[in-house]
């Protein structure tokens, strides 16, 4: 049985265990409403029955991620396109250091040598190191992507929007107003990693190396990154979301993030949990609710996993196939481990449209330098990618800030 086929099958096997186990615990977590309504507590047995299938429901869900990832892995024999000679020289290089063909390649996308000494990576290696990022990064699913060649991007954006009007055939045009334009600038940092591998891996000449150093580089990375997207403080790294500054959403202006609070401090309203996450949603403009997604961490998706609506139907709801997200009130839920829990003042809860708000800028050009001494008998791979980011669009997201 082949890999794809067997993983294929451990992948369906999750999704039925993960519904049974959703069904188990709509049934536990409805017991439990119900004695509350009864008798204004639940019963201690019910509660810790509920947070342990709540707590199984959450390892389910790592589990489908993970068999995601490897699924979407391309299989061996699939390069037909790839250049060889260039694919070759790499190889040459990462397995023994021998970079003479890769000198010979120099100006064909190849062989470039940076003032450290390594190597910029063919094409076709840093593709994969951006698939295997895209895979396993929540974040970069939803934001916009933009790869560059220079160190910096700026980008004109107009805050007002430009002027316009109607006209018929033979009217005057009035003149427009001159938009007011501000600068965005996205520098990009430099991203890095140090994988190691065994001679024995090296001298494989079966193992795919391209496939194994991305492979090596991607949770690195994509840890890295997605703390910088969400927190980061824009020096030398992206500049995160929750770093700008935040005002109430009805005094919100360009610059900062609107906010949408609660109403309980460090909690949702017990009497209506939905209403703040109904107020967040109804918060950005119409234009951006159409692709809009929710972002939050896992604890926070497991409070929310117990509340229901007016007419009784749970909220959030599971993925219905592998690599597809769950949703609440409809909308996409990213779980993105770096956002903060619920607590007093704080925003843990996201929403609105990352594509058109945030803007994630790759710098072309993956560079990796080989060292056989420093950690011998292994071979090191420091390998560094330039990575920024930042909001683009202020009026696009939208926080819930747990706060009365």
């Amino acid at each position: 049985m082949s890999d794809t086929i067997e993983t294929k099958m451990q992948t369906k096997t999750a999704f039925s265990d993960f519904s049974q186990t959703f069904e188990a615990f709509k049934d536990a977590n409805d017991e439990r409403l119900a004695q509350i309504e009864a008798k204004s507590s639940a019963d201690s047995l019910t509660t810790a029955k509920v947070e342990r299938i709540n707590a199984a429901l959450d390892d389910q869900a790592k589990r489908i991620e993970r068999l995601s990832i490897v699924a979407s892995q391309p299989a061996m024999g699939q390069a037909s396109a790839v250049n060889l000679e260039a694919k070759s020289a790499w190889a040459d290089y990462i397995r023994s250091g021998d970079v003479t063909t890769l000198k010979s390649l120099e100006g064909k996308s190849v062989g470039t040598v940076d003032s450290e000494g390594g190597y910029v990576a063919p094409i076709e290696a840093e593709s994969m190191i951006d698939r295997a990022l895209e895979q396993s990064s929540p974040f970069r699913s939803i934001a916009a992507v933009r790869r560059v060649g220079a160190g910096q991007f700026k980008k004109p954006v107009s805050p007002g929007g430009a002027s316009a009007g109607w006209a018929g055939e033979t009217d005057a045009r009035l003149e427009t107003t001159a938009p007011q334009l501000d600068l965005l600038e996205f520098p990009a940092g430099e991203l890095y990693a140090m994988p190691a591998a065994t001679q024995m891996l090296l001298d494989d000449g079966v193992a795919d190396v391209d496939q194994w150093l991305a492979d090596e580089v991607r949770d690195v990375f994509s840890n890295q990154e997605t703390a910088a997207f969400i927190n980061g403080d824009g020096v030398n790294k992206p500049r995160g979301l929750l770093d700008y500054a935040q005002a109430a959403n009805a005094s919100q202006s360009w610059g900062s993030i609107g906010t949408v609070n609660t109403g309980i401090d460090g909690d949702f309203d017990t009497d209506a949990p939905v209403d703040g996450l109904l107020d967040l949603v109804y918060a950005p403009a119409t234009r951006y609710r159409s692709d809009a997604s929710f972002v939050m961490n896992r604890r926070t998706v497991s409070a929310i996993r117990k509340f229901k609506d007016a007419d009784g139907n749970y909220i959030w709801q599971p993925a219905t196939e592998a690599g597809a997200p769950s949703t609440l009130l409809g909308y996409k839920l990213v779980e993105v481990e770096d956002m903060p829990d619920i607590a007093s003042g704080t925003t843990p809860i996201a929403f609105g449209d990352f594509r058109r708000g945030y803007l994630i800028v790759d710098r072309q050009g993956v560079r990796v330098l080989r060292d056989p001494y420093s950690a011998k008998p292994y071979v090191l791979f420091y390998t560094t990618k330039r990575v920024g980011g930042g909001v683009q669009d202020f009026n696009a997201i939208k926080l819930l800030k747990f706060a009365a």
